[in-house]
Formats: C-alpha cells, structure tokens, sequence
C-alpha cells in the first residue's frame, strides 16, 4: 500500500511540475523565471572583442597648412601628424571631419586675406588621401559646408582618391545615398550617420537613416555638421533640441562639428552628446579657442556598453597638430 501511495504521489507531483514547465523554466538557483525570457546573446559578446574609437574634429589641408608642409615637411603630408602618429597607431578606428575635397586642382586660397573669397574656397592635394590612410585616419565624413567647394567633380575626385588610399567616407553632400555607412569592426557593427546643416533637407534624411541602420547595426553614431562658428561652450536651443530629435531616433552617440571650437557636452535619455571637438587639423591661429581640439575616445565593450574619455590637441603655427 505504501509503493501504490508513493507512485501515485510522485505521478501528481510529475504532472504539476509538466503543467508549470509550460509557463515557466527552473534557473540554476531554482527560482522560477518566464519560459521565453530575453536571450543573453552570449555567443555574440564571445566573438565580439573590445573595441577602442577615436574622433577627432576638423581637418583642412589647404591655404597656410598646405605651404606649411611644403616648407617645413619637404612637401610630405605626414609632417602633419609626425608628433601623434603613435597616438593614432593605438586605436581601431579614427574617424575625422575632412573640410573640404581632395582635387587636383591648384589651391586658389593660399596666400589670401581672412575676408577674401577665395580665403574660404578649398581643395587638398591628392596625396592628402594617403597621409590620412598611413596616419590610421581610415574614416572621414565629408558632409560639410566646404565639401562643394569645387562642385561636383570636386566630390568624384575626392571619392576616388580616397578609395585609392583605402579610406572610406560617409556623409550627405546633396547628392544622396552616402549620407550613412556601416562597418563591422570586430564584430560589432556600427552604424556612422551625418547630418550636414548646409544642405536642404538634410536633417530629415539624417533621422530616417538613423532608423534605417538602427535594425542593422549594433550601434549608431551621428556625426552631425552644425551650430554657430566660434561659440565657444553652451551651444544654441535650436542645436540642442536637434539632438535630442536624433537621439530619439535611435542614435546611440552624437559627435559634431563645424564651430572650430570646442563645445560643451552632455547626457540625454543616458545617450552622450558631444556638440562640438572643434579642430584638429586647421590654420586659424587668431585666438587660442580655434588652435585647440578635442578628441573623444569612445570604448565598446562587447556587451555594447560605451564609455567615453577625452584627449587634447593643439595646432602649432608650423602646420602640425600636437598632443596638448
């Protein structure tokens, strides 16, 4: 009579513990969580390895930089970045702002005064293209006010110098379709959008690519062109109130140009927001504002938590960029 009453029990005890396996599973530590939790993809966070992103702002190689290499660096692009190459040398990626087209047409800037026209009219020498590769520099944005500077042809030319050199571009330059890329960089990919200010329609594009590669990607980062020149610090509402629409969005990280000085940043819905690095790469020494630049070290973990950490850069009046 005992066997028939422990078979009998433990057959209930089996058909209770079926009917709750339906609904829920047992953990390790016996506590009873949903049959069909969020899966820890730990598959992915094992093949994926630690990721280190540098940005970096501005980059102009013509007027006063473009001599200064001639005299100084015996014409070789690279005496640019000669004190820092080390630096750049140590991360996965740097990604930087190029202010304008790699043409071979001949400069029409040097040698001009602050309020010429012709001050602000830029193209790069094509070997530009390769001292930008040879310096780590593999990503460049080419959404900006100067980017039109020799018209269309000027962005053919710059696309195909840099595809030469091994550097890829992203960013809206009115022509449509290069406004964002993505990039699996150790497994983790990350998706680089821009929004450029000086062309019409832009913002609205920038917010649907936003969209478009979040489903894609692990990670957005927006690079947007925009704000006042020479703000130094608190940048305008209307700037801010972009920002916000972008992270809404679906942007992870907003990292963002054009002011040529550094800006202030901040944390919106846990999202970081760095409105301006200022400069890394020009020859506005008139105030000490416009020959110092930031950088921002961005750290990807492979659970894709980031974490952000800031470096100095300083312009000489010799045409290099130093650390600070």
């Amino acid at each position: 009579m005992k066997n028939i009453n422990k078979i009998v029990f433990l057959a209930l005890a089996m058909l209770a513990f079926s009917g709750c396996a339906k609904n829920a599973s047992l953990t390790k530590n016996n506590n009873i969580i949903p049959e069909n939790p969020v899966p820890i993809q730990v598959a992915d966070i094992q093949n994926k390895k630690q990721l280190k992103i540098l940005f970096v702002g501005d980059m102009m190689f013509d007027r006063y930089i473009r001599e200064g290499v001639k005299k100084y660096g015996k014409g070789d692009y690279n005496y640019i970045f000669a004190s820092i190459k080390d630096k750049l040398a140590g991360y996965d990626l740097v990604v930087g702002n190029l202010e304008g087209p790699i043409t071979d047409k001949s400069s029409v800037s040097v040698g001009t005064a602050m309020d010429a026209k012709e001050n602000l009219k830029f193209t790069f020498d094509p070997a530009v293209a390769k001292a930008l590769a040879d310096n780590n520099i593999k990503l460049v944005d080419l959404g900006n006010n100067h980017m039109l500077n020799q018209g269309d042809d000027g962005i053919v030319q710059t696309k195909k110098n840099l595809d030469e050199a091994g550097v890829q571009y992203f960013g809206d330059t009115g022509g449509g379709g290069d406004g964002a890329i993505l990039k699996n960089i150790g497994g983790t990919k990350i998706g680089f959008v821009n929004y450029n200010y000086s062309i019409v329609g832009s913002f609205e594009r920038a917010v649907e690519d936003i969209k478009s590669v979040k489903s894609k990607t692990d990670i957005v980062i927006v690079c947007p062109h925009w704000g006042t020149e020479y703000k130094v610090g608190d940048p305008e509402q209307k700037i801010k109130a972009e920002a916000y629409k972008l992270i809404d969005a679906g942007a992870d990280a907003i990292i963002g140009g054009h002011p040529h000085v550094i800006e202030d940043s901040e944390i919106y819905k846990n999202k970081k927001i760095y409105y301006s690095l200022g400069n890394f790469i020009f020859d506005q020494y008139f105030q000490k504002e416009t020959m110092e630049g930031l950088g921002v070290e961005v750290l990807i973990k492979p659970d894709l938590t980031m974490e952000f950490s800031e470096v100095k850069f300083e312009m000489n009046k010799r045409g290099q960029t130093v650390m600070k």
